[in-house]
């Protein structure tokens, strides 16, 4: 005779345990869990996408009759500072004079501005090492410095010395006039 416990069915059939059935349920019930995480989460993901007023920001244009020769001009561009600089002679014979030398992120001085246009410089203001704002005239190099950490850039904005990995960034920009830049 077979060992039968009082109480316990031996066939999962017999009392409507169908494991297909309640594999079924299982699966339907996890498919709702996460359809309801999805519901719930949407907002907060979507309310990180920009504003209609920033992407307004997303291309700005620039007078370039307010800035003097060997002076800068910082402007606020998608949210970043944004400079504008008017290179002297001298300035550019010194970066052009450092294409050669030794650079972290190599890059020639006349890939980092418009052709004819070496006198125009546009960078994103910007540290590349922690995203400081750097101040022009305080590095060793006679470009930009930024005190929060010690990088120096050259006067073509290429990183010379201290922890920054990169140049600082040229955005895209084109001459819309001889007086006029637009980023974006």
């Amino acid at each position: 005779m077979a060992d039968t416990v009082v109480g316990e069915n031996p066939d999962p059939h017999a009392a409507g345990e169908d494991p297909n059935r309640r594999d079924f349920i299982h699966i339907a019930a996890g498919a709702a869990a996460v359809g309801a995480v999805g519901a719930l989460a949407w907002p907060f993901i979507d309310q990180m996408n920009p504003s209609a007023d920033t992407l307004a920001l997303a291309s700005v244009e620039f007078d370039l009759t307010k800035v003097e020769l060997g002076q800068q001009v910082t402007i606020k561009w998608r949210g970043k500072p944004l400079f504008i600089r008017k290179r002297t002679e001298k300035e550019i014979a010194e970066a052009v004079a450092d294409d050669n030398a030794d650079l972290r992120d190599p890059q020639r001085d006349e890939d980092r501005h418009k052709p004819g246009k070496a006198e125009w410089l546009v960078l994103i203001g910007t540290c590349t090492h922690l995203g400081c704002v750097p101040t022009f005239g305080g590095g060793d190099f006679g470009g930009w410095f930024c005190p929060c950490h010690g990088s120096h850039y050259d006067t073509s904005g290429r990183i010379r010395k201290g922890p920054a990995p990169t140049n600082l960034v040229v955005p895209d920009y084109e001459f819309l006039s001889d007086t006029t830049v637009k980023v974006g």
